[in-house]
């Protein structure tokens, strides 16, 4: 394309892109002059500017720079400065959002809340421990191995799942390890990234939010323990996690999906796209977006010379999950009450607690320093590569891990923007109004699903719905715990999650993206149809007829089998494609 052309096309975009924040903010200011109390509709508009943008221009970064502009400009809108006062403390508050994203101020206690700097740390640091990994030919090696077992892409895609279901303790760990682990051999079996960053992401969430033992069902149950106290419910929030455990159909209905999809060998829309030109072109394509994760591990090609074995790439995932596991089992006081009574590693309610308390970012910060430095001592002492391109491979490894930082940054930056604005209590707002029971919890699905897919965050969106959706659960169960009640949580539950697979802000869906190498907008737009078809199928089956009276049991095998059904009426692809 001539420069020419290739200018005015930039200039399009940014005249676009300056007329719709212009547009915005005059419409905001105007509702803002005559707003009532409650939080302000226009709260929602710089998520879905970074959304719309992001999808229509390709430009991930660009967009989420100027919707964090937009939310930093909204938030001033109502305190009353001249135009010019506006845009300067608009421009500082979104810097102070950025701030905040990393290190926010200390609280009424002078705490420091470290949680976001402590998962860049861990992004950083495992990167660098793949790319050493990479150098030293272990990743190229586990391939090898997993070659007997996945010799065709039907059961690469089903070792990948059965990867990420093995791997249920954490959602974090899941994308990066998996995603990491399964991507060479993917790619020998000319499975496309965005298939693999599918396969990663949609058994992350689903099968840490089903888990009976997970870093997720700590805080979850924490949430239903103070709603459950506020509401008078004579439940603990552990029984009322496993009363909507029967529910959770997004969860069972997308591992069905994604089991039956690789089972199959069966896509449509976006991915079928994708996977027919991964089959004929290969499995990482080049995007026009700009620069993304494998194109940096490029200079990671593994050293000629090393004495490459599965050990190299094995050890430090181990040594990883090892420290990792123990470390909460440690930090939630699992230890003391191992002193009291030896059996208590045995007992579930032991591991329930320990989790329940942990710290498990931080302890997930300090698994990969080890793990890192696992890699090291393997690819020095088993591979063999020269210390020199050790070192090297670390500094590459970082050098990858700005992509990711950088829009976990900025989608943290417009999560403080959306918290700033209210929007998520706006959403909550919409389920305010007297409705029937028949369709509450399916209401309430919907609206989790958006709020996720707004905020980016499907923890934040259960901070928010569960007390908020809950109490107008209980009023429509006649002020008691009833069935209503039970559903309309694990709509919550299922809801952020969906709503977290449809984001391009969400920070699970951008470490799958990087873990799997592939294009984080190409992965947002090949998963969505997928996660919009779950979401339609289990509201049918499951959470309607249910709330309608349907018995559980019932709905269960509906929302496994109709994914298969689906995916049947697919088009198979033929023997050439395969």
């Amino acid at each position: 394309m001539p420069s020419s052309r290739l200018n005015t096309k930039r200039l399009a975009k940014a005249a676009f892109g300056v007329s719709v924040v212009i547009v915005i903010c005059l419409l905001a200011r105007n509702a803002a002059e005559g707003s009532t109390a409650g939080p302000p509709w226009y709260g929602i508009l710089p998520p879905l500017l970074a959304a719309t943008l992001a999808l229509v221009t390709g430009r991930l970064r660009l967009c989420l720079i100027a919707a964090v502009l937009v939310g930093g400009l909204l938030s001033v809108l109502e305190a009353g400065y001249s135009p010019v006062e506006t845009v300067t403390e608009g421009l500082l508050q979104a810097g102070d959002f950025v701030k905040d994203s990393v290190w926010p101020g200390a609280d009424e206690q002078g705490n420091y809340d470290t949680a976001h700097l402590q998962i860049l740390v861990y992004v950083v640091l495992i990167m660098a421990m793949i790319s050493v990994v990479l150098v030293a030919g272990g990743l190229q090696s586990v391939a090898a191995w997993l070659k007997r077992f996945a010799n065709s892409p039907k059961s690469a895609k089903l070792a990948t799942m059965a990867a990420g279901l093995v791997i249920f303790i954490d959602d974090y760990a899941n994308t990066m390890i998996v995603g990491t682990t399964m991507r060479p051999m993917t790619d020998r079996h000319r499975i496309s990234r965005e298939k693999l960053a599918f396969l990663v992401d949609a058994t992350a969430a689903p099968v840490a939010g089903l888990a009976i033992i997970s870093t997720w069902i700590g805080y979850e149950v924490g949430l239903l323990n103070d709603t459950a106290g506020d509401l008078g419910i004579g439940r603990d929030g552990y029984s009322i996690f496993f009363d909507a455990l029967g529910y959770r159909f997004y969860c069972m209905g997308m591992i069905a999906f994604v089991f039956f999809s690789s089972l199959l060998d069966r896509d449509f829309g976006p991915m079928a796209s994708a996977e027919e030109r991964a089959r004929r072109d290969g499995a990482s394509p080049k995007y026009e977006g700009g620069p993304d994760v494998s194109k940096a591990f490029s200079a990671c090609e593994p050293y000629a010379e090393a004495n490459a074995h599965p050990t190299v790439a094995v050890v430090p995932v181990v040594a990883l999950l090892t420290l990792f596991i123990g470390g909460l089992w440690i930090d939630g006081g699992g230890w003391a009450k191992m002193l009291v009574d030896p059996t208590a590693p045995l007992r579930f309610s032991a591991w329930r607690e320990a989790l329940s308390q942990a710290d498990s970012i931080l302890l997930l910060a300090c698994a990969s320093a080890f793990g890192l430095a696992a890699a090291l001592l393997m690819a020095l002492a088993v591979a063999r590569i020269p210390v020199s391109l050790a070192a090297r491979a670390v500094l590459v490894g970082g050098r990858a891990s700005l992509l990711p930082v950088s829009v976990l940054v900025l989608a943290w930056s417009l999560q403080g923007s959306c918290d700033k604005l209210e929007t998520g209590k706006f959403l909550a707002n919409l389920l305010a109004d007297e409705l029937s029971p028949k369709i509450f919890p399916a209401l309430v699905f919907l609206v989790a699903g958006l709020t996720a897919f707004a905020t980016g965050t499907s923890w934040g969106t259960m901070a928010i719905l569960i007390p908020t959706a809950t109490a107008v659960a209980f009023e429509l169960d006649g002020g008691a715990y009833g069935a209503v009640t039970i559903i309309s949580v694990a709509a919550i539950l299922d809801g952020a999650i969906f709503g977290d697979h449809c984001s391009p802000i969400s920070d699970t869906t951008i470490m799958s993206s990087t873990a799997s190498g592939c294009d984080h907008l190409a992965h947002v737009r090949t998963q969505m149809p997928y996660a919009i078809s779950v979401a339609a199928l289990i509201l049918c089956v499951g959470y309607l007829p249910t709330a309608a009276g349907m018995s559980k049991w019932i709905a269960i095998p509906a929302v496994v089998i109709l994914p298969g059904l689906l995916l049947l009426g697919v088009k198979k692809r033929s023997s050439a494609e395969r």
